[in-house]
């Protein structure tokens, strides 16, 4: 189904909240109803991510600049590579993580939150839609427990307390909270609606 331009989704929450599940079944959802919709995730595959996953695995491995500086490069090699031409080329791009995870993540390390905005949004591109799940630190620490490479630098019950409290305070009329505690389905549901809705009216 040809759009009049791309729509840039992004789905954003502490580890365990469920936005991987809500990326990989919206989707799956769009591409059943004909829309040409493609999937990336930070951070990514490339040379900055791979070493932003690798650090990850040893606590105290980075400063807190050093992980924000990781994580700006991955971005915006990200955002060069990936995210413009498939917005260019009209495609719905649904992204699992962006600027508002190291909003939360960096800034509950005690980095300025509004010093990560300004540097990440003078490059960025500026997506239409913002799911962020919400669900209890600990909660979301038992949905993960048995996942074979352990992040032990970010899954701590402590810390994602702090980034929970961060990733609540982010608003704006494009973010929308949702309950991550719900049925993932109801949860499916409603994101897709709200997606769909999004689509009818920037492409009338």
């Amino acid at each position: 189904m040809a759009l009049k331009k791309g729509m840039l989704i992004v789905f954003e929450g502490i580890d365990g909240s469920g936005k991987s599940t809500q990326a990989a079944s919206l989707i799956e959802e769009l591409k059943e109803k004909g829309f040409d919709a493609v999937y990336f995730r930070e951070p990514t595959r490339g040379r900055w991510g791979q070493k932003i996953k690798e650090k990850a695995l040893h606590p105290g491995s980075l400063s807190p600049e050093e992980e924000l500086s990781l994580f700006v490069k991955d971005r915006k090699e990200n955002v060069k590579k990936n995210l413009k031409p498939a917005l260019s080329r009209k495609k719905i791009v649904v992204l699992d993580r962006y600027y508002y995870s190291t909003i939360a993540y960096q800034g509950a390390r005690g980095i300025d939150t509004r010093r990560i905005r300004k540097m990440n949004e003078d490059f960025v591109i500026k997506p239409d839609l913002v799911f962020i799940l919400d669900i209890e630190p600990q909660k979301g620490l038992e949905r993960i427990e048995d996942r074979e490479r352990k992040d032990k630098l970010f899954e701590q019950k402590d810390y994602l307390a702090k980034v929970r409290k961060i990733f609540k305070s982010i608003k704006g009329k494009n973010i929308i909270h949702v309950d991550g505690r719900r049925p993932k389905e109801k949860i499916a549901e409603k994101v897709e609606k709200i997606v769909l809705g999004h689509l009818s009216r920037a492409n009338v």
